[in-house]
């Protein structure tokens, strides 16, 4: 007779302390059986030596490590997700299947289709929010509709946020017996799955109170190095609960940093209630916008040899470390869209590629506000000057004797566009679309 469990999936929520879903599992009628699968239709697009696949498999390998700890394991898989709930089915009699909510589009189309094989097989299917803070229609205009401004989606999300269950931490310890007791299988090796070590490193997040008491003033200069928090691949791989960064915001009393937390909700709602901004613009009319598109530009952008220091600078960071400074980020990207006047989703799919916290809602949202095309978006007219802003946030050229050493030398390329010229044409460009009929 196959045993009755309930499987915990684990999936954007790499810890045992405080997983809302991995707890409310543990509190029910069956042990539970933990799960993780190495979704193969995700790994796809993936280069081999991809280093979030790294990091990826290390979280899994410390995870499994600490339910061996409790007598337990977790079962690691690597196919698609519906197939492997399937052949589970095989070994088990699964009477729950428990995840937490992922609300990009793909995650909605699998998790609809893992409903539907739930439903046939007299499976429950629970999914609780962990991801977020506030989810999907929590905030709301009046009407119903969704907010596309952030000012008064934030506002609402503050004075909601202290009426919720939202930052409420979920303690796993009290019901941990409630776990599989297994012999534990050995991990699924990277090369097994056709994937080598990537050569970058995801840094320990800083949510000290020095960070945070010093971020309004600090994180606006790339050199400062304990300027930012390091939080967001945490983020977006669940290795650091989202309640527990709005604990410490809130703790330490930094509205700037707290802020920067919803930004990042702000963005995944409104992909939530518009997928369709993934590949167009939220603003219809920027995609009349007849974008120049010139390869070769593109790929000096994408080396960082573009003749300016700061755009420069952030490129190779992000090439050879898979960070970018999110000031530095706001420049490279107005001046691929505004300068050089290529599609944004050119640059959004370099990000994508090469950002170890790529997080689709921000990435999108982020670069259709760049290109001013997006939800609460810059005037197009507004462009970054990447030279005074240079003077602004790296005026002892720290970010840039780092990144950019040689740029006072004959072998530093000339800038590939000049700036009054290019600002001139984009308006021109922009214009011209917004203006038609």
């Amino acid at each position: 007779m196959k045993r009755k469990v309930s499987v915990f999936w684990f999936r954007r929520d790499l810890r045992l302390n405080d997983n809302c879903g991995f707890s409310k599992a543990l509190q029910g009628q069956h042990n539970v059986l933990p799960l993780f699968i190495f979704d193969k239709d995700i790994l796809t697009e993936c280069p081999e030596n991809d280093s979030r696949v790294t990091f990826l498999h290390q979280t899994v390998a410390q995870l499994k490590t600490e339910l061996i700890a409790l007598g337990s394991d977790l079962l690691v898989r690597h196919g698609q997700p519906l197939a492997v709930l399937k052949n589970l089915q095989d070994e088990y009699d699964l009477q729950h299947i428990i995840s937490n909510r992922d609300y990009e589009p793909y995650a909605q189309d699998r998790d609809a289709q893992i409903q539907v094989f739930c439903q046939e097989q007299q499976i429950g299917f629970h999914q609780f929010k962990d991801q977020v803070i506030c989810e999907t229609n929590q905030i709301v205009k009046g009407d119903g509709s969704p907010y596309v401004v952030y000012t008064p989606y934030s506002k609402k999300w503050m004075a909601l946020v202290d009426s919720l269950d939202g930052l409420t931490e979920y303690d796993h310890k009290p019901y941990q017996d409630n776990l599989c007791a297994t012999v534990p299988e050995p991990l699924l090796s990277l090369d097994a799955m056709g994937f080598v070590t990537g050569d970058h490193k995801v840094l320990p997040c800083d949510l000290t109170h020095e960070m945070i008491r010093n971020y309004s003033a600090k994180r606006n200069f790339p050199a400062q190095s304990k300027g930012t928090s390091k939080l967001s691949p945490h983020l977006r791989f669940g290795t650091i609960s989202i309640r527990h960064a709005v604990r410490s915001a809130k703790k330490h009393q930094d509205i700037t940093f707290l802020k920067e937390l919803i930004w990042r909700e702000f963005f995944m709602q409104i992909l939530w209630h518009f997928p369709h901004t993934t590949t167009q613009s939220f603003k219809p009319a920027y995609d009349r916008i007849e974008w120049r598109n010139d390869q070769n530009e593109f790929d000096l952008w994408c080396q960082g040899k573009t003749g300016y220091p700061l755009v420069d600078a952030g490129m190779r960071e992000l090439n050879q470390t898979g960070y970018m400074h999110n000031r530095v980020r706001m420049v490279v990207a107005s001046f691929l869209c505004k300068h050089l006047l290529i599609d944004w989703r050119w640059g959004e799919s370099y990000f994508a590629k090469t950002l170890l916290d790529f997080e689709l809602s921000s990435n999108v949202g982020n670069w259709q506000w760049a290109a001013g095309s997006g939800v609460d978006a810059a005037p197009y007219f507004r462009i970054f000057n990447p030279t005074t802003q240079i003077d602004k946030f790296d005026a002892q050229h720290q970010y840039l004797d780092r990144w950019v050493s040689e740029r006072h030398s004959v072998v530093y390329p000339a800038p590939i566009v000049d700036h009054k010229i290019a600002r001139e044409r984009c308006l021109l460009t922009y214009k011209k679309a917004l203006d038609r009929l």
